[in-house]
């Protein structure tokens, strides 16, 4: 496929290792020397992927041009259909900025990524600590908040309330990995590293609320009756994950 190669052995389903070398052969036709790069990231990288995946893959570009973008629709398009593929497309040099102004994501991507052509523009990324305690921070609000509503809005539709414990799982997971790294732990998966600090912030009833997420994440649905509970239990452990947070100044 390209010059890192992405194949079913290496964790990349048959049909995601399909449409992503369609893609990117696609991709390149389409810009030529204005393309620098194809990079995957996210759970696909990690080799993680489930059926309900999004399959995540960032194009960066020397140059955006409407006319070579408009050759790779199509192909988009099937990509997306077949696979969920979502594709964002970055110039060389908004890369350090996108970092900046998006460090929780860009860090996990750091972390998380692998390349399917071209040179890998997120080898040396390193957000600064400052940007990425402030994102992480946002982060982990702007979750609260929307768990907070949808219970509100959504407690009498308890299959929605399902998909919405499942939608928290990304950025605790993520925000958990981010949080980590900055006490100075490094290598730890964002599965992992929410489990080891849930315990740390809640305690013995992080591993019941944890195990409803996966389930939540990874079915589609809880038992009877649970889904409120957990996703109240969530906001708790997105507020303990908060304060561990500002507590490191």
């Amino acid at each position: 496929m390209s010059d890192a190669g992405v194949t079913a052995s290496a964790g990349v389903p048959a049909d995601v290792a399909q449409a992503l070398e369609a893609f990117v052969g696609a991709t390149r036709t389409a810009f030529g020397d204005h393309l620098e790069s194809i990079v995957l990231y996210g759970s696909a990288a990690e080799g993680a992927l489930r059926a309900t995946s999004d399959v995540n893959v960032i194009v960066v570009l020397r140059a955006f041009d409407g006319e070579r973008a408009a050759r790779v629709r199509e192909a988009a398009r099937l990509a997306h259909a077949a696979v969920r593929l979502r594709a964002m497309f970055m110039l060389t040099e908004e890369v350090r900025d996108a970092a900046e102004a998006f460090a929780q994501k860009f860090d996990d991507l750091r972390r998380r990524h692998r390349v399917l052509w071209g040179r890998d523009p997120f080898d040396a990324l390193a957000p600064s600590r400052a940007a990425l305690v402030t994102r992480v921070d946002q982060v982990l609000l702007n979750l609260t908040l929307r768990l907070r509503a949808a219970y509100v809005e959504r407690a009498l539709h308890e299959e929605q309330l399902v998909a919405v414990v499942a939608d928290a799982a990304p950025p605790l997971r993520t925000a958990a990995a981010s949080l980590l790294e900055l006490q100075g732990r490094g290598a730890v998966t964002p599965k992992a590293a929410l489990r080891e600090l849930a315990s740390a912030v809640v305690g013995e009833p992080a591993e019941a609320t944890l195990r409803r997420l996966s389930e939540a994440r990874e079915t589609g649905t809880l038992p009877p009756g649970v889904a409120g509970a957990t996703l109240l239990e969530l906001v708790a452990l997105a507020r303990g994950l908060r304060a561990r947070l500002r507590s490191l100044g």
